[in-house]
């Protein structure tokens, strides 16, 4: 092996201690750690043990310390609200040690917990560096989540206050927060001291007296609070994971791992200075707004950007485009499916070429499987490079990625290129034994993982135990399948659960998807198993063209199935395939496969509570029903 990835790579599986001791340089420390990888509890590893640091510190005060006071931390956009607004690392400063002394006035003191319940605005970023300013835990929940759903977190985190605001916006409507957030409470068995809200223009909600307090009132009346010394293995953060059912799966973020990685990620990964300016479209509800809109950019001293908007519809598909023009963003982060929006709007580009996109030198995917037609398409349109990555909530950073900053390594359309340093990945099979180069298997990493990676789950380190370690001792399971090819790169496939078994024949849905996908008239699709009586599982498509096309749905069928036909086999046994106008999503932009498939087994099924439209459901089982699915559905 040669290559400065590879020399990279190979120092932090062999001697991790001294790779990522080495890291924790950068990082402003009150205290040094007494030891880097702390195994005396393996399998409950963890990193910088004795160190002491304060998160807030290493992203707002340090950089007006050492001359960044006046460059730009913040930039606000929000279309929806036709509202821009700015933050110098001064005025950062300013308005977080405010807030977080209106948090101190409420009792809330370094270990305890805060919600943050808020829509895509400054001040929820804001929240996030109150809290960690004074050692206390945040635990953000995507704003507009259904009461039930608020209140189980709430139950399980049992917040000290929670920060809210009076409203949030998707296009064309407006979602009153603050019932929502009465009804949570009411709900709830654990009831906070006392809520903070952001009172929004577009609506004023209702403050009840002794325990709702003004955003600006208090935050006016408060004493700015200093940074809090914390120990490297503190919990900052505990992050719910989406889509959960029944009692919430809370992952539990340190400070020290957390800070040291994410921190050495913008330079080895995304390969930006710091200065220059870093947009990730996300929300900060989810684990790529935690690390990529608020931590990450603002400990190496960039610029970030928070838009409250949508890929099309705010208002049209040039809204990515003028947001990079009007910022001169350098990288840009966001999810595949807000590209197979656009391109479903403007398969030709027309959009992209009305702006001087001069200033983007990559573009970063996650959070969904990128199918390799709409790489290629951003590619193509953007002529720069496109990097699709790989990683989940509970790691916080990228598995699996091109490291631009160590080496830039050839791109695989359909692959996130090779595993991150810090992550040893190996594929097995159901008896734990490496499978050979090129066969399906369930993705795991060996441990220990590497910093800022979930230490367990909160109040549940038994349940953190059975989900993740016990199925192959000594490794994490993902619960992703996949493979390595004959260079390491590896294939994301699906979900262990979305590899379906055809008359006794593994295959990934993942596989069938990417053949879809490169139908010249489809914008995004999904499949997923079905149950069968005599194969015990065939496939299913659903297909959302591109606009204006014009194909029949009787041609569209019969394209794609001699496609999969003459790329996979009659194997495959793929038959099963019809068109729908759109494919129901998380608010993170994950396709919603689990739940098509119990609507198309006839079996009982909830709306997940993450779902961006639940009328998309209804659309779905339409569909399924012409295919002779769907038959018994119940939400």
């Amino acid at each position: 092996m040669s290559g400065k990835y590879n020399e990279a790579y190979q120092k932090s599986i062999t001697d991790p201690e001294a790779f990522w001791g080495e890291a924790a340089e950068n990082i402003q420390w009150n205290k040094p750690c007494d030891k880097v990888l702390d195994d005396s509890r393996a399998p409950f590893y963890r990193w910088f043990r004795g160190g002491e640091l304060n998160t807030c510190y290493n992203a707002v005060d340090y950089h007006c310390e050492t001359g960044r006071g006046e460059q730009l931390a913040i930039i606000y956009d929000s279309p929806i609200t036709d509202t821009k607004k700015t933050f110098t690392y001064n005025e950062l400063k300013y308005a977080v040690a405010h807030l977080a002394g209106a948090l101190r006035d409420q009792g809330t003191e370094k270990g305890d917990r805060v919600i943050i319940y808020m829509p895509m605005v400054p001040e929820a970023v804001i929240g996030m560096l109150a809290c960690a300013r004074i050692g206390a835990v945040h635990s953000v929940v995507f704003g507009g989540f259904a009461a039930k759903e608020l209140a189980s977190r709430i139950d399980d985190a049992a917040p000290k206050v929670i920060l809210s605001a009076s409203c949030g916006f998707e296009p064309g409507k407006t979602i009153a927060y603050k019932p929502l957030l009465d009804e949570a409470i009411e709900l709830a068995r654990e009831k906070p001291q006392a809520t903070i809200i952001l009172q929004r223009e577009q609506l004023t909600a209702e403050l009840i007296a002794g325990r709702d307090f003004d955003w600006r009132e208090a935050t006016s009346k408060a004493e700015s609070a200093q940074c809090v010394n914390v120990a490297a293995t503190d919990p900052l953060y505990i992050l719910y994971t989406s889509g959960t059912t029944g009692k919430p799966k809370g992952i539990v973020r340190d400070n020290g791992g957390h800070a040291v990685a994410l921190k050495w990620t913008m330079k080895n990964i995304y390969n930006i200075e710091p200065g220059k300016v870093y947009w990730t479209a996300s929300d900060v509800g989810w684990v790529v707004g935690h690390s990529y809109i608020c931590y990450g950019p603002l400990f190496n001293g960039n610029t970030t950007v928070i838009y409250e908007g949508k890929p099309v519809g705010t208002p049209d598909p040039g809204s990515f485009w003028r947001v990079i023009e009007e910022y001169n963003v350098e990288v840009f982060f966001t999810a595949p499916t807000a590209f197979r929006a656009i391109r479903k709007e403007d398969p030709e580009g027309e959009y992209i070429k009305k702006y001087d996109l001069s200033s983007l030198k990559s573009l970063f995917f996650a959070g969904e499987r990128c199918d390799s037609n709409t790489l290629q398409w951003a590619g193509d349109q953007l002529g720069v490079p496109v990097i699709d990555h790989w990683w989940q909530t509970e790691t916080s950073w990228a598995i699996a990625a091109n490291c631009l900053g160590i080496e830039s390594l050839p791109i695989k359309a359909g692959s996130p290129t090779k595993a991150s340093p810090g992550y040893d990945v190996q594929v097995l099979d159901e008896e734990g034994c490496e499978v050979t180069s090129g066969d399906i298997g369930s993705i795991v990493i060996k441990l220990p993982l590497p910093p800022s990676t979930l230490v367990t789950l909160w109040n549940a380190e038994e349940r953190y135990q059975s989900a993740y370690l016990d199925r192959y001792p000594g490794y994490y399971l993902t619960g992703v399948a996949g493979m390595k090819d004959e260079n390491d790169y590896l294939w994301i496939m699906s979900r262990i659960d979305d590899v379906i078994n055809i008359a006794g024949h593994r295959f990934s849905t993942g596989a069938i998807e990417e053949i879809l996908a490169s139908h010249h008239s489809v914008a995004e699709c999904a499949v997923f198993g079905v149950a069968d009586s005599f194969k015990g599982e065939l496939p299913l498509g659903l297909v959302v063209l591109k606009a204006n096309e014009t194909i029949t749905l009787g041609d569209l069928q019969s394209e794609l199935i001699t496609m999969v036909r003459e790329r996979i086999g009659p194997v495959a046994a793929f038959k099963l395939v019809t068109q729908v106008k759109r494919l129901p999503k998380t608010r993170s932009g994950k396709i919603l496969r689990k739940t098509m498939r119990e609507i198309a087994d006839g079996r009982e099924w909830v709306t997940p509570a993450t779902i961006d439209d639940p009328v998309i459901l209804d659309e779905i089982a339409e569909a399924l029903k012409t295919l002779g699915y769907a038959q018994v559905v119940s939400g």
